[in-house]
């Protein structure tokens, strides 16, 4: 190559890169990171391991033992294999072994310690968060201020979010705080979910992800207390639509679109507990008879046909309708069709709560054989001053519903007399009788 006087020197990325075109078999590509050997600390300097398995590098002669064997090695330009480097007779190649990743999780994030019981009886799940270990520093001091969340996948997270306390400045935070979530059905435990997610509190900015732990619900045995020590992770990446081939870019988006559109109209918006009473219908001629004898009346005696007795106890995990973080909630029901609009009942407005106690029943006084063709409508509602109610989320029990609503109705009119308890999850679907309500 000629270089004209005036004119800098330049040298083409394909003079200057080694390329390696002797015809062999196909090798797979190596990451830059294989070509820069990461030596033990307590290793010597320039010591080189004896099994070396990565691709030789091409060196300068090695530099007599006089110059110092503190020095570090320098690479020079790469020359084609087999090659010389300015007309040396002889090279030093050298080749490390390298580990195949980079840093674990568990020393880069920390580990979180944990327990989980399913108690069936009472549909809780308790989780107790013990302790971390060995967590990043988030803050300017080398530590951390952590606490826990706890969030139940799929559902709406605001809804069913549970917080530990936070620990000041500590990378080893000790909690020992039990969590628990009311209303965790059967069916819950086997298609949810329990993310654990350890963040870093800061007042004048928001709050930092350190890192998080997930589990399925699977995983555990009624009535068993399961340990858990689990390494922090970063959370999965959402797949994108750029990183699949042309031909199934467009399903993805689609299935990305259709997934989005299932969450959305099926948010869930909490629990609630309902009871089901059938009261079979009582012959009474016996007890007035009695009450006549004892009062003196002329009451003629009557046949009382039974009905239905409905007790609203409780709601958890409600979500958040107001500004203040909270909801007004208060429960309506109604038993369709009906066409003289006498069945709608509501309960007690309780304020500033997520998970009211209303323990109130109300009684359909009709024949028994009428309710197989009724359906029974419950919504949550959250009450406001000067505007419309917000819907919080409904069930609707009937033969004609599914899962947990259709078995709790079926249970009803199969056991006469008995007090059937059941959760039920609340979705943001309004039922259609109650869009002209």
């Amino acid at each position: 190559m000629t270089v004209r006087r005036g004119k800098k020197l330049s040298i083409s990325i394909q003079e200057n890169m080694a390329i390696d075109v002797c015809p062999g078999p196909i090798r797979p590509i190596r990451t830059i990171s294989a070509y820069f050997p990461r030596l033990s600390p307590t290793s010597p300097t320039g010591a080189v391991p004896p099994n070396a398995t990565i691709p030789s590098l091409i060196l300068s002669p090695a530099p007599p033992r006089g110059a110092g064997q503190g020095s570090h090695l320098l690479l020079p330009d790469l020359m084609p294999y087999g090659g010389t480097a300015g007309g040396a007779s002889s090279v030093d190649v050298i080749s490390v072994e390298v580990p195949s990743s980079d840093s674990d999780d568990c020393t880069a994030l920390g580990t979180l310690e944990f327990e989980l019981h399913y108690d069936q009886s009472s549909s809780e799940l308790r989780c107790t968060i013990l302790r971390a270990k060995g967590l990043k520093p988030m803050d300017f001091n080398g530590l951390a201020d952590p606490y826990v969340k706890l969030h139940l996948l799929p559902g709406a997270c605001k809804a069913n979010k549970l917080k530990t306390r936070t620990i000041r400045n500590s990378l080893n935070p000790v909690w020992n705080e039990m969590l628990t979530y009311v209303g965790t059905t059967d069916e819950d435990m086997h298609r949810k979910t329990l993310r654990l997610s350890v963040c870093d509190e800061d007042k004048l900015t928001h709050n930092e992800f350190i890192g998080e732990s997930r589990v399925a619900l699977k995983r555990l045995k009624p009535d068993q207390t399961k340990y858990f020590r689990t390494c922090l992770e970063h959370p999965p990446p959402l797949p994108s639509p750029t990183a699949t081939g042309v031909a199934l870019r467009g399903i993805s988006c689609y299935l990305r679109e259709w997934e989005n559109e299932q969450l959305t109209s099926l948010e869930e918006r909490g629990r609630l507990l309902l009871s089901l009473q059938l009261v079979p219908p009582v012959d009474q001629e016996q007890h007035c008879s009695q009450g006549e004898a004892a009062t003196g009346g002329d009451e003629a005696p009557r046949r009382s046909g039974g009905g239905l007795c409905v007790g609203v106890r409780r709601c958890a995990h409600l979500a958040a309708m107001d500004v203040n973080g909270f909801s007004d909630p208060y429960v309506k029901l109604y038993l369709k069709p009906d066409l003289q609009k006498k069945s709608k009942h509501k309960t007690a407005v309780i304020k500033k709560t997520l998970n009211p106690e209303f323990n109130e029943e109300f009684f359909y006084d009709m024949p028994l054989s009428e309710l197989t063709n009724k359906t029974l409508e419950v919504t949550v509602w959250d009450y406001d001053i000067g505007r419309s109610n917000d819907f919080i989320g409904g069930v609707r029990l009937s033969r004609h519903s599914q899962g947990d609503a259709l078995r709790h109705w079926t249970d009803c009119l199969k056991n006469k007399g008995q007090r059937v308890e059941r959760w039920h999850v609340l979705t943001n679907e309004l039922p259609r009788t109650l869009c002209h309500d």
